[in-house]
């Protein structure tokens, strides 16, 4: 048994493929690199691939990390190779090496993510730096998720927010850095609603996870 990390991209083409769909996504062109994928036991066998983190939907992600496991020894240049012929647009492998097995999950060693949110605020006359600047000043913002009714403090699960650029066909973009812990984790499009920037047009990419330990491949790195 083998367990293989890499970073991956999901871009534009498939930035809407939802976390539970992932999985199948990347199964496809697994089988057709003709690794020698593990599966878990039981009356329905899955595929043994775990995610960091799970991506907004609607959002690109320009470094994810996943771990692979394999019932058979495979190079990570091997890896990555075989499995980028077979991926469909959007997707690209890179930085795949091994770790050990009995390493903690993914899931369990996340701290932090980083965002680029750009957002068209042509045909609006929101400051969006007045905005972000009154976000910041705020000691906590309690807002109330959707899916539950239950109430969170939004500011303490932003730790970093500036804005990076103004552009002249009216395109602002963002930078954050968002808590990404279980229990614990920031939502950009939580963010843009209390800007007041959740109705406007936006493209959101996620271009760094940030681990408590050690740091998998890509941009990705320890705190």
């Amino acid at each position: 048994m083998q367990r293989l990390r890499f970073s991956y991209t999901k871009g534009e083409p498939i930035k809407f493929v939802g976390h539970l769909d992932l999985a199948r996504m990347w199964e496809r062109p697994l089988r057709r690199a003709g690794l020698p994928v593990a599966y878990s036991q039981g009356f329905n066998p899955q595929l043994r691939i775990q995610f960091a983190s799970a991506l907004p939907v609607g959002c690109s992600g320009r470094a994810e990390v996943a771990d692979l496991w394999l019932d058979e020894p495979v190079t990570p240049e091997e890896f990555t190779q075989r499995v980028q012929a077979q991926l469909p647009p959007g997707a690209s492998v890179f930085d795949a090496h091994h770790v050990a097995l009995d390493l903690p999950s993914l899931q369990s060693q996340m701290d932090q993510a980083e965002y680029t949110i750009q957002v068209d605020v042509s045909d609006t006359t929101i400051d969006v730096a007045a905005a972000v600047a009154a976000f910041l000043a705020a000691t906590e913002l309690v807002r109330v998720r959707a899916r539950d009714g239950k109430t969170y403090d939004l500011r303490a699960l932003v730790d970093a927010l500036h804005v990076e650029e103004t552009a002249d066909d009216g395109w602002v973009r963002l930078f954050t850095r968002l808590a990404s812990r279980p229990g614990a984790t920031g939502r950009p499009d939580d963010l843009l609603d209390a800007l007041g920037l959740g109705d406007l047009p936006r493209r959101i990419e996620r271009t760094r996870l940030i681990f408590v330990e050690s740091a998998p491949p890509g941009t990705a790195e320890a705190a």
